[in-house]
């Protein structure tokens, strides 16, 4: 038993796949579409069956050099190649070339009776015929269900249906069969799900007035799979699946430092953003945190590198002249080509859509930093849980490329300062706090950093200015029990100076009385120093008399002692 199970792993790790060529498509399903087999694509009217279908056919010419046939019920050649041109994909030049085969079965249900046996021989001898024409590798049949308009019989339908997907085995092809959504089935007879060795369900929704469009691969026989909902997209490079990068933790890392922009800031940070993190700035309406955005979109500019700018509350022309007001010439960027905006309504389209336009602008423009103001305009078009889903693609999509990301997010009454509003910021490499405080009939702003991975940073609050030459951060004064900024400052400040001051001048005073004091002092002791001097040279000139008086006496003695004839112990006596 192990040894049977070992030889069906060999054999299932072994399924060859046929790559669409189509954005994500070959992500999702690890290399693309079972090659030589048959994949059902099924969905609603406009989900994109037909599209993903002709790009299948389409890139596995241009990318990978097979051939295609595409057999077609519902729309002519000529209406499939205009229908494409806009892609850019030229079927008319791929049929000149012999690469491509296009043919239109046209069959009219109301003129179809059922009547006798039902065989699909003449279609296979047609199929069999274009194949053999341009050597084709890849079938596409759009769609099934005009093969069995009013057939009744489900035992010859599914019974034909069986004849189909092996003749399309058999013949070595990698075909793509549509079908249409039933009612509570995948398709609409029921069957095709389970004949079809892949099976793909393409959704297009209408959720809030907002159109939003998600592929499913519903089974994959033989092959490991994505099993989740995906956004997907179509735009003019056709048919997008998103991510087009897994959500695997495993990019890159850089100890390298970005500048802010604002020279307080990059101090407090221990040298500014790590390069390829993601920031939020959050606050509440007015605390400035588009004019962070923008000090770090000017400094980029001005290290010469690019950055990509989402604004979706205003226009570039406002936000150009909006923030020459405090010093930064944006337009100058623009005009240099290294600043580029890309200003929508959030409500212009669905959140899959925002997701693929950011894959699409990066990948275009590839900047060193992405800015997106703000995020919780995005609440309009999706709950919290989606927003994060999306954005957690957006970041490991740009830490994946190395680019830095700064977010913005609107906080508003009711939430705490420590909370953005879309619930994202345990997603934040660094996240700075922008509040108004009210305070002697006035606000003034205060920025903080609430956490700063990896990097040690300052916990202090700084009054945070916006002034005509830029940003400025300050500071910020504490007073008795408070924080004080603005016009509080300043009164106290002057309190502060005002009591300073008298310290000084009772300082001052007190030390001209000790001065005096000390004076007066030294002038007694001079006094006395003289005095005693005086006495001392007194005290030297008596004794020296007195020794002069003795002496003469002393000489007076002997002299008299001597003319006496006496001796001197005699004169003594």
């Amino acid at each position: 038993m192990p040894k049977k199970k070992a030889a069906r792993s060999r054999a299932l790790a072994a399924l060859e796949k046929c790559p669409t060529g189509i954005t994500g498509l070959d992500e999702i399903t690890f290399g693309g579409l079972p090659r030589g087999r048959a994949t059902l694509v099924t969905g609603s009217a406009g989900s994109g069956k037909t599209l993903l279908a002709m790009e299948f056919i389409v890139r596995g010419i241009r990318d990978f050099g097979e051939p295609g046939v595409f057999m077609a019920f519902e729309e002519t050649a000529e209406e499939l190649a205009a229908n494409v041109a806009s892609l850019g994909f030229d079927l008319d030049e791929l049929i000149r070339r012999k690469q491509l085969a296009i043919d239109y079965v046209r069959l009219e249900r109301s003129e179809i009776e059922e009547t006798g046996e039902y065989s699909l021989d003449g279609l296979f001898i047609r199929l069999d015929s274009m194949i053999q024409e341009v050597g084709a590798k890849r079938v596409v049949i759009d769609t099934i269900e005009a093969l069995f308009a009013n057939l009744s019989d489900e035992g010859i339908l599914r019974a034909e249906l069986r004849r189909l997907f092996r003749w399309l085995k058999d013949k070595g092809v990698t075909a793509i069969i549509t079908g249409e959504q039933g009612q509570n089935t995948l398709t609409r007879h029921g069957l095709e799900e389970y004949v079809s060795d892949c099976v793909i369900f393409l959704d297009h929704r209408v959720v809030d007035q907002i159109a939003t469009r998600r592929l499913r691969v519903v089974k994959y026989r033989g092959s490991a799979h994505g099993t989740n909902e995906y956004p997907t997209m179509i735009d003019e490079h056709g048919l997008t699946v998103l991510p087009i990068s897994s959500l695997g933790l495993d990019y890159p890392v850089s100890n390298e430092r970005v500048s802010t922009g604002i020279d307080g800031l990059d101090t407090m940070l221990g040298g500014g953003y790590y390069r390829a993190s993601s920031i939020l700035v959050s606050g509440s309406a007015g605390t400035g945190k588009s004019s962070i955005a923008t000090a770090f979109a000017d400094r980029v500019c001005r290290d010469g590198q690019c950055c990509l700018y989402f604004a979706f509350e205003e226009a570039p022309a406002q936000i150009v002249r909006n923030m020459a007001s405090i010093g930064y010439d944006l337009d100058k960027w623009v005009r240099k080509g290294l600043l580029r905006f890309h200003a929508v309504r959030s409500t212009l389209y669905g959140l899959e859509q925002h997701l693929g336009s950011a894959h699409k602008q990066v990948s275009d423009f590839q900047p060193a930093v992405v800015i997106v103001d703000p995020i919780t305009n995005l609440t309009a078009i999706g709950d919290e849980r989606e927003i994060k889903s999306m954005l957690t693609r957006i970041i490991d999509f740009l830490k994946g490329l190395g680019v830095t990301a700064l977010f913005t997010s609107l906080t508003s009454g009711g939430h705490t300062a420590e909370q953005s509003e879309v619930g994202i910021s345990s997603l934040m490499d660094t996240w700075l706090l922008l509040r108004n405080v009210e305070d002697a009939g006035e606000r003034n702003r205060l920025l903080f950093i609430l956490k700063s991975r990896g990097m040690a940073h300052s916990n202090q609050v700084r009054e945070f200015l916006l002034t005509d030459g830029g940003i400025g951060l300050r500071e910020v004064y504490v007073g008795p029990g408070a924080v004080l900024a603005g016009s509080a400052r300043v009164a106290q400040e002057a309190r502060d100076r005002s009591q300073v001051n008298g310290e000084r001048q009772s300082a001052a005073r007190r030390r001209r009385e000790l001065e005096q004091e000390q004076a007066l002092v030294t002038a007694q002791l001079e006094a006395l120093r003289v005095k005693t001097a005086s006495l001392t040279e007194e005290l030297q000139a008596l004794g020296s008399s007195e020794e002069a008086r003795l002496d003469t006496a002393a000489r007076q003695r002997e002299e008299m002692t001597r003319l006496r004839g006496a001796t001197p112990e005699q004169a003594h006596r």
